[in-house]
């Protein structure tokens, strides 16, 4: 079907399907009030004229200020040209009461300060007088350097790793493990082992010569108590005496075996086959 215009229905039709399905962008609200986002100001907000204030807080103090004026042109510290310096200064004093900050009393003093040295210099004074005084520049020129000295010093202790923002602190507890190392067991076999030693050694002093040689088991046993202690171990080939033969051996055998036996002292073997060891028994 035609129009009057000429167009077809159809053709519109299709066009304003075709407008409908492309993605718009929606407003975005240039604030949230109680979770109602606000596209549109509100007719009756009242802005008042010095609601905004700007704090430029690119300086810390007068002296600040003037090392920076003095870096930024590549000037001699020790030959400030007090007049340049001094409209800068004064400059940066302007724009700070423009903007409406408030300036602290030292950058007034110390405007005053430059001025009073920058009257000095043009004042002419006689040779004699000057001499006496000296630079009137000196002053602030000491002032300076020693505020750059701690400047510099504050930022290198500021570069330096700082716990709790560079370095974190961990603690870990340890579980208590509790180790327990049972001790072997003493076998008849390895007594028997260690007592073939000593007669193996105790042959290599063995003579010919046949002497009573009073033993006493009694007696031994004393001897190997005195021996023994309870902080330490003793080993149990080193109380046999080998120069005393085969008799001694018995008899100091028989003196540790009944020191066993009345639990007056205790064997004690750290690994299987390894070296005996004697200690007073601990009650």
């Amino acid at each position: 079907m035609i129009d009057s215009d000429g167009d077809t229905r159809s053709g519109i039709d299709s066009e304003d399907t075709t407008l409908a399905s492309e993605p718009r962008q929606e407003e975005l609200p240039f604030a949230v009030v109680e979770g109602v986002p606000m596209t549109e100001l509100p007719k009756d907000l009242y802005i008042p004229p010095n609601a905004l204030e700007i704090f430029l807080e690119a300086f810390e103090g007068p002296l600040d200020l003037l090392l920076y004026l003095i870096k930024r042109q590549n000037l001699d510290i020790l030959d400030i040209p007090i007049a340049e310096i001094t409209r800068q200064y004064m400059e940066y004093v302007d724009l700070m009461k423009d903007l409406r900050l408030e300036l602290a009393a030292e950058y007034l003093v110390m405007a005053a300060m430059l001025t009073e040295i920058k009257s000095r210099m043009l004042l002419p004074r006689p040779e004699a007088e000057f001499e006496e005084e000296g630079d009137p520049r000196a002053e602030l020129v000491r002032r300076l350097q020693e505020y750059e000295r701690f400047k510099q010093a504050a930022e290198d202790l500021e570069g330096l790793p700082r716990v709790g923002r560079d370095v974190l602190v961990t603690e870990a507890d340890t579980p208590h493990v509790k180790i327990v190392k049972p001790q072997p067991t003493v076998r008849i076999e390895d007594l028997v082992m260690a007592l073939a030693d000593v007669f193996e050694r105790a042959r290599m002093y063995s003579h010919h010569h046949i002497q009573s040689e009073p033993l006493s088991v009694r007696e031994r046993m004393s001897s190997i108590l005195a021996a023994v202690g309870h902080d330490h171990y003793t080993e149990f080939t080193s109380l046999f005496t080998v120069e005393e033969g085969r008799r001694g051996v018995i008899v100091t055998l028989l003196a540790v075996l009944e020191l066993v036996r009345e639990m007056l002292i205790e064997l004690v073997q750290a690994k299987p086959l390894g070296p005996i060891h004697v200690r007073a028994h601990t009650s």
